[in-house]
């Protein structure tokens, strides 16, 4: 009995949880999504009531019909953003259809319809798209559809940065003397970047670390059906104190549509980098090789390659569809790196030591007037005035078991590559500078996909499930060259 209590009480706790888990789904999925409505009259501007109205999707198959009212209003609420087909029927009336009314993510569409005496077999057709203008709410912001998406140059393709083209928005991001944490990288109406809001299909999905228009999911191009920004007066649904960003993706339809694609740059349309050009030259130089060689003046390694693809059908016509996409970014290229290393002198037994300065802050050069001193190689190396150096038999005769510099040491310090600059960290005398072209690698692999279940012809009730997972290996630039750094990876997902 005991059994057989335990095991309907495990089924009905897992039938709640899968209850709880299905309404969580619904009351997400009504975010995303958009409405239409206006009002029905003649000529003379007397409204119409009891007109039929319907509007329909032909790619879904969705369709929906209701009556306006005494006052001629009408109104469709959560639809989801597509490209509809208006139909208004009234006896003594012309049939009034208008194609092509493009309804967009989270932006109310009123459309007005004038209807002219005639006869119901009359159809009036209206050839010109609707616009969509939002007088139902005071929401300020622009929407997106699929082939302005897609068309708008982005860099990285990432799709939340079409924010910082709105007006109000201050978008630092791509200026290397503003440090990534700054609060007004991305700021929006003044706000700062970590009070805005970026949603898909619902979900929010902001950067835990505040960083402006980033989506901890991947968003790709291909996978935007609309895209909606909205920078003051949003409404309750998109939250947040800032810019909200509603992104909604693609689903199947009746028909199968699909692309692949690839993008490229490489290093044959790369300059090389100041520093890294200057190091070449330098080490040509010392080495004696003409300057007119390759590697006197080589660009540093730049490989960037997008590619993926996407395919979207019907496995149920007009009932259940399904959308995949893949993308993967990849990045191989190298960065000017610049890291301390031992100086010469010091790989030779030598250490040098700034003297105690005059009262007004400048070098001592009575008391240290500088010189040279010489290594255990024999070299003779040349001590500015103020400093002074210590000769591996000056540090010899210091140390109280007349050791002198440690041979382990000195054979560690001489493992680290050789000085080809002065101008960065250390203090120039005892640490140098090394600069190098570090080689740093980035690969991503981006898997959306969703399912569309309408369970009603009408699509008033139906089930939509999208799911996203990446994977990305990102182990950066070497330590040193042939000190590589640990290898970041990180997967993400949402179900």
């Amino acid at each position: 009995m005991r059994k057989l209590n335990l095991r309907i009480f495990c089924t009905s706790l897992s039938a709640s949880v899968l209850l709880a888990l299905l309404f969580t789904c619904c009351l997400c999925a009504q975010t995303g999504t958009t409405s239409l409505r206006g009002t029905v009259s003649d000529k003379s501007g007397a409204f119409i009531g009891g007109a039929k109205i319907t509007i329909s999707n032909p790619q879904t198959h969705l369709d929906r019909r209701t009556t306006s009212g005494e006052a001629g209003d009408y109104e469709f609420l959560a639809l989801p953003p597509g490209d509809y087909t208006l139909v208004v029927e009234k006896d003594g009336f012309r049939r009034y259809e208008q194609p092509h009314v493009q309804l967009l993510v989270n932006l109310p569409v009123t459309q007005n319809v004038t209807m002219q005496v005639g006869s119901v077999s009359e159809t009036v057709e209206v050839s010109a798209t609707v616009v969509g203008l939002n007088t139902t709410d005071a929401s300020i912001g622009n929407a997106f559809n699929e082939n302005q998406v897609r068309e708008l140059p982005l860099e990285g393709r990432n799709v939340p940065d079409l924010l910082s083209l709105q007006p109000g928005v201050a978008y630092t991001g791509n200026r290397a003397d503003t440090p990534t944490f700054d609060t007004r990288n991305g700021a929006v109406n003044g706000a700062r970047s970590d009070q805005s809001n970026v949603t898909v299909d619902g979900v929010s999905v902001n950067d835990e670390g505040g960083h402006a228009f980033t989506s901890v999911l991947p968003v790709t191009l291909d996978s935007v059906q609309e895209f909606r920004v909205t920078t003051s007066n949003y409404n309750a649904d998109q939250g947040g104190s800032s810019g909200a960003q509603t992104a909604r993706t693609k689903s199947g339809t009746n028909d199968f549509h699909g692309s692949a694609y690839e993008y490229l740059r490489n290093t044959y349309t790369s300059a090389n980098d100041y520093f890294v050009k200057a190091a070449q030259i330098d080490s040509c130089l010392a080495n004696g090789t003409p300057l007119s060689e390759k590697q006197c003046n080589a660009a540093p390694k730049l490989i960037r390659n997008i590619f993926g693809g996407f395919v979207g059908g019907p496995i149920k016509k007009d009932r259940l569809f399904f959308f995949l996409n893949y993308e993967g970014p990849r990045r191989a290229e190298a960065q000017s790196v610049t890291d301390t290393v031992p100086s010469n002198s010091l790989r030779d037994g030598v250490m040098q030591y700034l003297c105690q300065t005059n009262a007004d802050g400048s070098p001592d050069t009575a008391t240290c007037p500088g010189g040279s001193v010489t290594g255990l190689s024999g070299k003779s190396y040349t001590v500015q005035p103020g400093y002074f150096a210590l000769s591996p038999s000056q540090i010899t005769g210091l140390y109280p078991l007349h050791i002198g510099p440690n041979t382990a040491i000195l054979q560690y310090l001489n493992t680290w590559p050789t000085q080809n600059s002065s101008g960065c960290g250390g203090d120039g005398f005892n640490y140098a500078c090394f600069n190098y072209s570090g080689p740093i690698s980035e690969n991503k692999n981006e898997y959306i996909a969703k399912m569309d279940y309408n369970i009603t012809r009408d699509a008033k009730h139906h089930v939509s499930v999208s799911g996203a997972l990446r994977n990305d290996s990102n182990p950066g630039a070497p330590f040193y060259p042939l000190r590589l750094r640990a290898n970041n990876s990180f997967s993400c997902w949402r179900f």
